[in-house]
């Protein structure tokens, strides 16, 4: 272990530096106030590491993603959702009887309370699926009242139910009686038939909108200490249970800068395209300062290379679409947007690379995902990790309740002025 000096007003203070198993480096400055009087600024946390973590490693320079070790690239190719938060969750990839036992327990547990329908029934059809979502995971925590006493059970609870709750939302939405849990598919494929069967029609999971699903929830697995993450990290900080620590990545993850850019790039798409298929006027637009016009799902706050999970899903895109027939006049103008992005000097200084957001959207939307509920899919994917990450903040001896500090720009002391004296 190192040491990193800082000086300030003629007082020298060491630093203990602490390094990953990637040679990433960090100065621990946790007695920096203690010692100086004084904290750190680092707006929107870009350069502080809240905690050490085992869980998924990024080098956004190289574009670069692995969880527990693992390339994702080998992940996507080859491993099942429930392999990926197996070992998200465990730390380690399961062998067949742990796999097998994982997943007779997210058949088990995906049912829900009947009482539980009628919170459903007290949603507008209008509510957004991400308010309906994060509502019914906290609520769980009344079912379960004490899910801190018994974490693994209540991590598979909640794993399993979760699908279940985003496909009923969306039979709600939409006016439609609710489809159960069938205990002969797969997390994916049961996820699939609750969203789209109708009760007393056959209904057959399409092998391909399987494959795609069961890929796209692996890429959005976990992605280390984003907004989301963060958030869930925070909330578990004071010891929260892990449903109302869920709860609150939900609502996080809703953003339009977070999860919620997918949607954004969809409707964008479909912007461009009324507006007559001109992808070159938009891009002029983004290139144009006065211009308030964004292109969505370029660029990415860790990766300054290709986003790794894009490149997967530009790929998939293809297939799905092929495979289902699709002629989608939006994925022609998405392939135009990359290929002017990657070959114009504006982006390639920038480097806004297409990130995951651009194509998921485009996956979605041929799966026949509503646009309102591409945030809902990523949460699904994105839990595995929450999880991970709650528990390992959970049990890591050096957790303490998050209270970051802030630097007051307001006024000084001023003396009370009565409100018949004011003006």
């Amino acid at each position: 272990m190192g040491t990193a000096k800082l000086t300030l007003d003629g007082q020298v203070l060491e630093l203990p530096t602490v390094v990953g198993t990637e040679d990433e480096v960090g100065i621990d400055i946790s007695k920096l106030r203690k010692e100086t009087g004084a904290i750190t600024l680092d707006y929107g946390y870009g350069n502080t590491g809240s905690c050490e973590s085992a869980i998924t490693f990024i080098d956004g320079e190289k574009g670069i993603l692995r969880y527990r070790g693992y390339a994702i690239e080998e992940l996507a190719e080859q491993a099942t959702f429930a392999e990926v938060c197996y070992l998200l969750i465990h730390g380690e990839l399961p062998e067949r009887s742990q796999l097998d036992a994982f997943v007779q327990k997210l058949t088990y547990h995906s049912m829900i309370h009947e009482d539980m329908k009628k919170l459903f029934e007290g949603f507008p059809p209008t509510a957004h699926p991400m308010a309906v979502l994060s509502s019914m995971i906290v609520s769980l925590a009344t079912y379960y009242p004490h899910a801190n006493e018994n974490v693994d059970l209540n991590i598979m609870r909640l794993l399993a139910k979760a699908p279940t709750l985003a496909a009923i939302s969306y039979k709600k939405s939409i006016g439609q009686p609710v489809v159960y849990p069938r205990n002969d598919l797969s997390y994916t494929a049961n996820f699939l038939h609750m969203m789209f069967a109708v009760p007393a029609e056959e209904y057959t999971v399409s092998p391909v909108l399987d494959r795609a699903l069961n890929l796209l929830l692996v890429l959005h697995a976990d992605h280390e200490q984003n907004c989301s993450t963060s958030t869930v990290r925070m909330v578990g900080s004071s010891d929260a249970n892990l449903y109302a620590s869920i709860a609150g990545g939900v609502c996080a993850l809703w953003g339009p800068l977070h999860g919620g850019a997918n949607q954004r790039v969809m409707e964008m798409l479909a912007r461009i395209y009324e507006d007559g298929n001109d992808y070159r006027k938009y891009v002029d637009k983004a290139k144009d300062r006065n211009d308030p016009f964004r292109l969505m799902g370029f660029g990415h706050r860790v990766y300054k290379n290709f986003d790794p999970r894009a490149k997967i899903l530009k790929r998939v895109a293809d297939e799905v679409l092929d495979e289902l027939g699709i002629d989608n006049p939006l994925l022609d103008i998405a392939k135009n947007l990359e290929r002017v992005a990657l070959e114009d000097e504006y982006f390639i200084e920038r480097k806004l690379y297409p990130n995951v957001d651009f194509y998921s959207g485009i996956i979605y939307s041929a799966m026949g995902i509503p646009t309102r509920f591409f945030t809902v899919l990523f949460a699904l994917g994105r839990l595995p990790g929450w999880i991970a990450q709650w528990k390992e903040g959970r049990d890591s001896p050096k957790t303490r309740i998050n209270r970051p500090r802030q630097i007051y720009t307001g006024p000084k002391l001023r003396p009370y002025v009565p409100l018949d004296r004011r003006g």
